[in-house]
């Protein structure tokens, strides 16, 4: 009887994300003014251009406003303003097409960076020589130890002097 309970009881919390309404976020201004590049060619989103009378970002934040008011949600009005200033308008680039490549490149790229850095250092330490034996230190010089070369050598130290 448990155990047909907590089947039960599972299989409810399994379809409640299905049964459940879905709840879109409310579209805000800030919302969709990040997803658009402003053209007056600062180079920075709708919603952080910092011009205070920019001829692009002040008339799209009010386009926004009344696309919104008109019950538009983000991806229609991002669409509206694609269709009318074409892809340059787009903060990132699609998923899609050509553009795909924007997403997949960089982290390509940092793959085979990293690949090519370890087969060098795996390279390296293969080429390393192996360390010589510890040698026997030198001999002394002939003669170090000759009283009378020293000696002779102490008596001309004296005359320079």
């Amino acid at each position: 009887m448990k155990l047909a309970l907590a089947i039960a009881m599972l299989a409810l919390l399994a379809m409640a994300p299905v049964a459940a309404p879905a709840v879109s976020p409310k579209t805000t201004r800030q919302a969709v003014s990040e997803g658009l590049t402003c053209q007056c060619g600062c180079g920075l989103t709708v919603a952080n251009c910092n011009h205070p009378n920019c001829e692009f970002s002040v008339p799209a934040r009010e386009k926004i406003d009344a696309l919104i008011a008109r019950g538009m949600d983000r991806p229609q009005i991002i669409a509206f303003f694609r269709a009318k200033y074409g892809e340059k308008v787009l903060s990132a680039p699609t998923t899609q097409g050509f553009n795909l490549l924007a997403w997949v490149m960089p982290p390509l790229a940092m793959l085979i960076g990293a690949m090519l850095v370890m087969l060098t250092i795996s390279r390296w330490r293969a080429a390393r020589p192996a360390p010589a034996p510890s040698a026997a230190p030198e001999p002394a010089p002939p003669g170090a130890d000759n009283p009378a070369l020293r000696r002779e050598l102490e008596r001309r130290l004296r005359e320079e002097i």
